[in-house]
C-alpha cells in the first residue's frame, strides 16, 4: 500500500476571491483577503493572529521595504492589531515558512525572495513564489500521465486492480 503522506514535499492553498470594493474599504478586509487568498486562513476562521502577521509583514517588505526581527512584527501588530504573545507570532511565522512563503535570516523575516528582481515588489515576489512551484507540479503530472498512459492497456500490460 501506498504510503501518501511520505510523498507530500509540500502543499499549496490559493484562491481565486472576487476583489470587490467591499473587500477594499479597509486595511484590515484587505490583510483577511490576502490571507484567505493566500491559504493563510480559511473561510470562516475567526482568529485574527495570523492576518495581522501577514499584515505586518506586507508593511515592513512592501511599504517600509525592510526585513523586520520578530520583536519588530511584534510591536507593530500590537499597536496595529491587539497584543500578540511571542509564541502566536513564531507559531504563525513558521507555518508561512513551511507554506514557503516566507524565509529568515539572522533573526529577520522576509517574504521568499524571487531569483531576479526586485525583492520589494509584490508583483515579482509572489510571481516567483508561486511560478516556480507551479512548473515543478506540472512536470511531475505529466511525467504521471505519461507513465500512465504506458501502464494502458494499448501497452499489452493488464490494468491493476
Amino acid at each position: 500500500m501506498l504510503n501518501e503522506a511520505e510523498l507530500v514535499e509540500k502543499e499549496m492553498t490559493l484562491r481565486k476571491l472576487r476583489l470587490d470594493s467591499t473587500v477594499l474599504e479597509t486595511r484590515r478586509a484587505i490583510a483577511r483577503w490576502l490571507a484567505l487568498t493566500l491559504g493563510i486562513i480559511n473561510q470562516g476562521e475567526s482568529r485574527q493572529s495570523a492576518v495581522a502577521v501577514l499584515d505586518a509583514l506586507v508593511n515592513f517588505q512592501f511599504i517600509k521595504q525592510r526585513d523586520p526581527s520578530a520583536e519588530e512584527l511584534k510591536e507593530y501588530i500590537s499597536s496595529n492589531w491587539e497584543q500578540i504573545n511571542e509564541k502566536t507570532l513564531r507559531y504563525h511565522l513558521l507555518r508561512m515558512k513551511k507554506m514557503g512563503l516566507i524565509e529568515n535570516t539572522h533573526g529577520k523575516f522576509y517574504f521568499r525572495p524571487p531569483s531576479q528582481g526586485d525583492r520589494f515588489d509584490p508583483a515579482n515576489v509572489f510571481g516567483s513564489i508561486f511560478e516556480q512551484d507551479y512548473k515543478d507540479i506540472t512536470q511531475r503530472i505529466n511525467q504521471a500521465i505519461g507513465e500512465l498512459k504506458s501502464k494502458s492497456k494499448i501497452s499489452g500490460e493488464p490494468n491493476e486492480k
